[in-house]
């Protein structure tokens, strides 16, 4: 067994990892994280219906393993249909929603569409999303909608905000990915006309080249090759995301969603002892964070006289 690594719940409460980074069972990849000192973790489907106990049993792993999650991906190509694409789309809506209640999953990832079967208008993605966020208000789970890269209509986190805007339901918010703002060369300006209480997740990550010209090679940079943040080219943009969202009000969850075959070829805690590093780079060199004072500096000892005898005479 691999020594557990030193855990740092302080500076890395705000951030968590995804379980597609990892190999293995879904048992390891919990276990990995949080000898890395994780406390929460994004969670895939193929999680639950590849487990080899089935959805009971991998729910059960989660709810063992103590790591909140942070949401449940992913629902794709939901809005702008039409018919019995429609139909059968909303049937697979209702699917994950009931797995995101099973994990005690609060929010569920949907993705812009890619279908060339989907519509182009606006209002008609936006009435598609509002549908889905009202499935999901009984529930009470959140629905993050993402602007994919590639997306056929909405391809950038403006217009994913614009369709939120347009739905107006309280449970329907954006997601926000690092990697395809910084594929689709997204000015981060636009994040001030966001409202920080309806962003409901933001997934991290980075890739080794500047540019991503094609859809095409934005889809293959994306499901292999991202890495943590700080390890790819656009870690000063990275930054410069995760400050402007800081000072927007932004308090949400932080999520490395890192696709990498290479890593996927690593023993878990050498993968996870990388989103350690990224997440400690975030918190200390980044948003300039203190660390928590340990527990035996938050009180005086019963035996011993207060550091600050002033204090106790003073109103509080």
């Amino acid at each position: 067994m691999p020594e557990p690594m030193t855990r740092a719940p302080g500076p890395l409460a705000g951030f968590g990892m995804d379980t597609i980074t990892l190999a293995g069972t879904l048992e390891a990849k919990l276990a990995a994280m949080a000898r890395a000192g994780f406390t929460q973790v994004m969670l895939s489907a193929r999680d639950l219906v590849g487990h080899a106990g089935g959805v009971e049993a991998a729910a059960a792993a989660v709810r063992a393993s103590g790591l909140r999650p942070t949401g449940f991906q992913v629902l794709r190509d939901f809005e702008g249909l039409s018919g019995h694409l429609h139909g059968y789309k909303v049937d697979i809506a209702k699917a994950m929603l009931e797995m995101c209640v099973a994990t005690g999953s609060r929010v569920l990832l949907a993705c812009s569409s890619t279908s060339r079967h989907a519509t182009d208008d606006l209002d008609a993605i936006a009435r598609d999303l509002r549908k889905l966020a009202m499935l999901a208000i009984p529930l009470g789970i959140r629905i993050a909608y993402e602007g994919l890269s590639w997306g056929r209509t909405v391809n950038e986190f403006t217009t994913s905000w614009d369709v939120v805007c347009r739905a107006n339901c309280p449970n329907l918010g954006v997601g926000l990915d690092s990697f395809h703002i910084f594929a689709a060369n997204t000015p981060l300006d636009g994040l001030e006309a966001m409202d920080p209480d309806r962003i409901f997740l933001v997934q991290l990550s980075d890739f080794m080249w500047h540019e991503t010209p094609t859809f095409e090679e934005r889809m293959t940079t994306a499901r292999t090759f991202r890495v943590f943040p700080g390890e790819g080219v656009h870690s000063d943009q990275l930054a410069s995301l995760v400050l402007r969202l800081e000072r927007l009000g932004y308090r949400g969850d932080y999520s490395f969603e890192v696709f990498n075959d290479d890593y996927q070829q690593l023993p878990l805690d050498v993968v996870a002892a990388r989103a350690q590093r990224s997440a400690l780079w975030l918190h200390d060199d980044v948003l300039h964070r203190p660390s928590p004072l340990p527990l035996w500096t938050r009180s005086p000892s019963p035996l011993q006289p207060s550091a600050h005898p002033l204090r106790s005479t003073m109103a509080p």
